[in-house]
């Protein structure tokens, strides 16, 4: 079943992909941009995707207020920030400089397959567990 891979598009032809695949800490999550130069992604975990989806959830709630940034630490430790001029995108950087900007005509979709993704990055990383005991 895995590597897992899905590609939202917008009314623009604009694509953000997704995809699981496992990893000796259970699951990793790809985020990236195959229309862009230089192919934009981010490495994210469970935990990193958990906080993303609540992070869309804030910004669209927020929006066109501010909303604080948000960081998370780990192996895969990332920083979300919005911003609303001169319109609303999520950038999402990581150390050693790599990042992604996701307009808000992907959030909505995004939100709703990282919530499959966070099933499947659970189960991965229960799986990973099990064959450490």
């Amino acid at each position: 079943m895995f590597p897992r891979i899905r590609e939202i598009t917008d009314a623009f032809g604009g694509r953000l992909r997704v995809s699981v695949e496992e990893h000796p800490s259970g699951a990793l999550i790809v985020l990236e941009r195959p229309d862009l130069a230089g192919r934009p992604r981010v490495l994210l975990d469970g935990y990193g995707v958990d906080v993303l989806a609540g992070y869309i959830m804030s910004a669209r709630l927020s929006v066109p207020q501010a909303l604080p940034d948000e960081h998370v630490d780990g192996m895969f430790g990332t920083r979300l920030r919005l911003e609303v001029d001169p319109s609303a995108v999520l950038l999402l950087t990581q150390e050693g400089g790599s990042g992604i900007e996701i307009a808000a005509p992907f959030w909505d979709r995004l939100y709703a397959e990282l919530c499959i993704v966070a099933a499947h990055a659970r189960e991965l990383t229960r799986r990973a567990e099990a064959r450490v005991h």
